[in-house]
């Protein structure tokens, strides 16, 4: 059953998918996380300075090292301008085929890039409200 997120409740919009992975399937996501992490890691494919996603950062470190920051430029007397931007939807629509482009392009392993394709593309959903179900359809783009 889809789960309430905010906004009017007759907007379809307005909730958020149920994922039902089986035991073998969240075993399978750890072992493909993994390898991606030590590829990130080894190849130092991400900078230093990112917080997301990142094994003991989180959006308080990122916000710390933010902060020191500027208020060292401030103390030095330059000037500090900000941009905030929400990227919170960003991986409910990456494409599923640009993704695997990029990690083929920044070296993941072949195959690790063939365990991700193949679970990729038996992705699908339905929606099922008062135990009627809807038809399957591929999943395309998100991150489940």
């Amino acid at each position: 059953m889809p789960i309430y997120k905010k906004g009017q409740k007759e907007d379809p919009e307005n909730y958020r998918p149920v994922s039902l992975t089986s035991v073998s399937g969240k075993v399978t996501e750890q072992i493909i996380l993994s390898a991606i992490m030590w590829h990130v890691q080894d190849n130092q494919v991400i900078r230093p300075s990112q917080h997301g996603f990142m094994k003991g950062r989180s959006c308080l470190t990122n916000l710390t090292s933010f902060y020191d920051k500027v208020t060292c430029l401030v103390d030095e007397g330059k000037a500090v301008d900000v941009v905030y931007l929400d990227f919170s939807k960003a991986f409910d629509t990456i494409s599923h085929s640009i993704l695997l482009e990029k990690w083929t392009a920044r070296g993941l392993d072949g195959c690790t890039l063939h365990w991700v394709k193949n679970w990729l593309d038996g992705w699908a959903q339905r929606v099922v409200v008062n135990r009627v179900k809807s038809s399957w359809w591929p999943v395309t783009s998100g991150i489940p």
